[in-house]
């Protein structure tokens, strides 16, 4: 039933996604993902229930939309989440009180489902009074049309191993290879004593999102050393999923990976580069301030249904240090096999 204001709160169908992402194209604080391909993701590639309400208006226009994924494991809870496996999510409207409708719409579903909790990956307070976790920053910088500008504002330690990668021969190549990716990446997670994702998930990304999903391959000696799936949204390039061989480290390919990623956007004409989040005093929140970019907070919100408070499902936790140390010695092809069973519960 529609408000008295005429807005009704609806669930997205396939019919719906044309301008579902048509309204997310237009709306300034809306995010890659918002998309509403990331529907099709979360049950093709996972087997999670997705729940996409979109607000309209009596006319049948969409007024604002909420991505929502339902999570559930005995081992790590059981969350409905905006948005499962990305950096950003929550209720993007034309106003306050369409945001407020969806979230309340959410919180009303999170208690149907009985879920332990509702999660909103906002990258800005909306909820004063709900609880938040502050674990997490992002890293944004816009691009410079002039690639030689954009070298130079690299810190000069960092700029010195991007031109170390340079003076190695080392080539940048936009890559079709799914399981080429995926290979360089899994090599990596391992190493991190982190689950790979499914190279299933991979495929499937590529497929939904087509050319705004490009991978980027770094090859040294006719070898692929390296290797970074991004994500392109408006003016924007997200870099997401990327990693290197154990033979990367010494032709600093990590580094120039990241630098051509940069690069062939300016030349591209986009002006944002996204480096996504990090958690705070992590090896990765060091890189990325080393390239010269400053951490914007991010406030992940919470309402509560079963639990009492917040969760802690990260490997910054005490209780997966022993974990995380065991699967860095897995074996390789263990780690790929068993990893996405395991993964795919760590929205």
């Amino acid at each position: 039933m529609p408000s008295p204001d005429g807005v009704r709160i609806r669930q997205l169908e396939p019919a719906d996604s044309a301008r579902w992402d048509a309204f997310v194209e237009r709306m300034p604080q809306a995010t890659f993902f918002h998309r509403a391909g990331w529907r099709r993701v979360l049950e093709e590639a996972f087997g999670h229930s997705a729940y996409f309400l979109y607000a309209e208006s009596e006319a049948g226009e969409i007024l604002g939309v909420l991505p929502l994924g339902h999570i559930r494991s005995r081992l790590f809870g059981n969350g409905l989440v905006s948005t499962p496996f990305c950096v950003y999510g929550g209720s993007v409207g034309v106003s306050a009180g369409v945001c407020e409708r969806l979230d309340a719409e959410a919180c009303r579903l999170a208690e149907s489902l009985g879920v332990d909790h509702l999660e909103l990956r906002c990258r800005s307070r909306c909820h004063e009074d709900w609880p938040r976790k502050d674990l997490y920053v992002t890293f944004r910088k816009a691009i410079d049309p002039d690639p030689e500008r954009n070298l130079l504002a690299i810190p000069r330690k960092q700029r010195a191993m991007v031109r170390k990668g340079m003076q190695a021969a080392l080539e940048s190549r936009l890559d079709s290879d799914v399981d080429t990716i995926h290979r360089i990446y899994s090599e990596s997670v391992r190493n991190l004593g982190t689950p790979v994702f499914s190279k299933r998930y991979f495929h499937v990304l590529k497929d939904v999102f087509g050319d705004d999903c490009e991978i980027l391959t770094v090859h040294h000696g006719g070898k692929v050393v390296a290797g970074v799936l991004s994500f392109l949204f408006r003016d924007e390039v997200l870099p997401y999923y990327g990693g290197g061989s154990a033979e990367a480290r010494a032709c600093k390919a990590n580094d120039f990976m990241y630098w051509e990623v940069m690069r062939r956007a300016c030349e591209r004409g986009i002006q944002v580069f996204d480096f996504g989040r990090s958690k705070i005093g992590t090896g990765a929140f060091d890189f990325k301030r080393n390239w010269g970019f400053e951490p914007e907070p991010m406030s992940y919100e919470f309402h509560l249904v079963r639990s009492t408070e917040v969760p802690d499902v990260n490997p910054l936790n005490p209780k997966y240090s022993l974990f995380i140390a065991g699967w860095r010695r897995l074996p390789l092809p263990l780690s790929r096999m068993m990893g996405p069973f395991i993964s795919k519960y760590l929205g």
